[in-house]
């Protein structure tokens, strides 16, 4: 639970490295709430794709007349948690190329090449391979190895 909330801790925080723990629980972290925060909206689709018969169209048209209480209360809880969750997103994948000795604008290089048809969808796979990657051992440009044991001014 530590490495999950550790972005939140640091939620401003674009100095220094991040270990691929921190990244990769908060990763975790969010994916179980979106998947928690998105039941709600789904049970609605399927209650109205049964109250209507389940046909597409009559989904389509449930679409069309909204989600329910229960879809419009979950949608809302995810729209708060996204917005909740965008610095603290930034941040931890910045941290976490400055610990491959990466400067944090390589992720606005990733961002902007993301919109670029064929070009995003290998943008997104370099740039989880590069969240898969060790950090640099040591100390480097951005300051000391997270994964040092023996530092103890990392997360100070």
């Amino acid at each position: 639970m530590y490495w999950m909330l550790l972005p939140f801790r640091r939620y401003f925080d674009f100095e220094g490295g991040s270990r691929r723990m921190e990244y990769w629980m908060f990763a975790l972290l969010n994916l179980i709430v979106s998947a928690v925060l998105a039941g709600p909206f789904v049970v609605s689709m399927l209650t109205m794709e049964t109250a209507m018969g389940g046909s597409d169209e009559a989904v389509a048209e449930a679409l069309m007349g909204g989600v329910g209480t229960l879809g419009t209360i979950g949608l809302g809880l995810y729209g708060i948690f996204a917005l909740a969750i965008i610095i603290p997103s930034i941040a931890v994948t910045v941290r976490r190329f400055h610990d491959r000795d990466m400067s944090g604008w390589w992720y606005l290089g990733f961002i902007v090449a993301s919109f670029i048809p064929l070009l995003g969808f290998v943008a997104s796979i370099a740039l989880i391979v590069i969240m898969f990657l060790p950090g640099t051992p040591g100390p480097n440009r951005f300051g000391p190895d997270p994964k040092d044991p023996s530092n103890a001014e990392v997360f100070a």
